[in-house]
């Protein structure tokens, strides 16, 4: 007999749908084909025991399982369930006539307990876009594959439930998601608040500027000036995500298999932070099985790199791409991928290796040459990529010592996001552009026009300041945001003036001894 289950395969952040066929015949033997990986062939012995454990058993006949299409490698645990029920239905011990109508797909322990799986939330999109009835999978991930509408989600525990349910011997109740008051409930969820910190007041501005036009940001500054803390408060500041953002960075966590247990939806802007001895894979994703990096993971939020020249080479410079295409193109021998890569790059780093260049109080200990070789850990191009560069400097005691809280994140998100909302008006008729960071060389000339007063301060700056060609666009772009922030539909000499200041640590004009 053959029978016909459902499955599917992840690659990249979409899911491809699995066809498990099982054919039953005379004979004693299992056979498995269809490029399944090591860990899909052992699911023979899981499956075996899980049906032992549970009253059932793999009948002694020559059992033919091909997983469709044969082109595509299947990897992981997560067709146990699909395998099982297929051969089940395939040897008449349960009704075969509605397995074919549903998405089954989970990791079966040696006990018929299920385990979760990684993708839920792409595999149920899949499910629906297939025109299936539904959706089974483990109890962990139900309310992850829920929030996909026009499909009935059922979270199971074990095998039995759904050997039962298929029997007509039990009914799965649907899980069910409302999802836009899910996302409502937790769109302004953020623990750190601006209102914490003192001082700074330079820095939160820049920082504004930053969020208003999702610029990326190098604060450099001596250790304990607050940069770390600083930066965990912008996306707080950040306009809320869109019901369709927070699907798009739910389906990336879910395929890198982040999501915690039983969430359903990540309302708020991801905040990604590795460490300065991430490899390049585990930044930009990839590996022998593909799975999101670091900064697929920021989608849609801020990436953010403590101790910038402490990274590897290599690994920062695999930033260039993403960060002008916002986009991460993984091409292997055996596989090509594409991930999403929309973040906001926000880094930090001391000015010399002791940590006291230009410090108004300790003097730095480094040698001649030293700073600038330190920054020189750094690229041009990199550098380039980088619209706002701002020296932070260390809080006095009298600032430190007020008890007074400061303007807190809510009242500077407002600021933020009616800035956006001009930016979104502004480009509304040009696809895939929606802030100012994103204009191209057309762009600026259309919406970044100046005045002779203007142009005039842009050649002192350039001049005095020895900016280098490459700062000019960032310079202009920054100071469209902050007539946007201003309300202004001209970019005014006092915006060019502040968006130079933040060029101000540019290579030309700083770590000279």
């Amino acid at each position: 007999m053959l029978i016909k289950t459902y499955g599917s395969v992840v690659q990249g952040v979409n899911a491809i749908t699995v066809t498990v066929e099982v054919s039953a015949g005379q004979g004693i033997n299992f056979f498995m084909v269809g490029l399944p990986d090591s860990a899909v062939r052992e699911s023979h012995q899981r499956i075996d025991a899980a049906l032992k454990h549970n009253g059932y058993k793999i009948p002694g006949k020559r059992i033919v399982v091909n997983m469709a299409p044969a082109n595509i490698r299947k990897e992981g645990s997560a067709y146990d369930l699909t395998i099982a029920i297929g051969i089940l239905a395939a040897t008449n011990q349960i009704k075969p006539e509605q397995v074919g109508r549903y998405m089954i797909m989970g990791e079966v322990s040696l006990d018929g307990g299920l385990q979760p799986i990684r993708g839920a939330l792409p595999i149920a999109i899949n499910a629906r876009e297939a025109g299936l009835e539904g959706f089974i999978l483990p109890k962990a991930n139900a309310r992850e594959a829920a929030v996909v509408n026009k499909l009935e989600v059922y979270g199971v525990e074990n095998i039995k439930q759904v050997i039962d349910f298929f029997n007509g011997q039990v009914e799965l109740v649907p899980e069910i998601v409302d999802t836009r008051a899910e996302f409502f409930s937790k769109v302004n969820d953020n623990g750190y608040d601006f209102s914490d910190v003192k001082g700074q007041e330079n820095i939160k501005r820049a920082l504004e500027v930053a969020a208003s036009g999702s610029h990326n940001l190098l604060l450099i500054g001596p250790p304990g000036s607050g940069k770390t803390m600083l930066a965990k408060r912008l996306p707080g500041i950040l306009p809320p995500p869109s019901l369709q953002e927070a699907l798009e960075t739910t389906k990336i966590h879910s395929v890198a298999g982040k999501l915690e247990k039983d969430t359903s939806l990540l309302a708020e802007r991801p905040f990604r932070s590795p460490h300065h001895t991430v490899s390049n894979v585990a930044l930009v994703g990839g590996g022998s099985f593909p799975k999101p990096g670091e900064i697929s993971l920021a989608h849609n939020g801020v990436l953010f790199l403590d101790e910038l020249p402490e990274f590897q080479r290599n690994v920062l410079e695999v930033l260039r791409q993403p960060l002008e295409d916002r986009v991460i193109s993984v091409s292997r021998a055996r596989f090509a991928v594409e991930y999403p890569a929309g973040f906001m790059l926000i880094a930090s780093m001391n000015p010399c290796p002791c940590g006291f260049y230009n410090h108004p109080e300790k003097n730095c200990v480094c040698g001649s040459g030293v700073v600038q070789k330190y920054l020189n850990r750094i690229s041009g191009p990199l550098l380039d990529r980088i619209d706002i560069h701002i020296e932070v400097t260390p809080v006095p005691f009298n600032e430190l010592n007020q008890m007074k809280p400061a303007e807190s994140s809510d009242a500077i998100r407002q600021r933020v996001i009616r800035a956006r909302e001009m930016q979104v008006e502004r480009f509304k008729h040009v696809k895939g552009l929606h802030c100012n960071a994103q204009m191209t060389a057309k762009d600026m000339r259309m919406h970044c026009r100046i005045n002779s007063a203007g142009s005039l301060l842009m050649k002192t700056a350039m001049e005095r300041l020895e900016l280098s060609a490459r700062a000019y666009d960032r310079i202009l772009k920054v100071s469209r945001t902050i007539a946007d922030l201003d309300g202004s539909e001209s970019i005014k000499t006092e915006h060019l003036a502040e968006a130079i200041h933040y060029r101000s640590l540019d290579r030309g004009n700083w770590a000279h001894q």
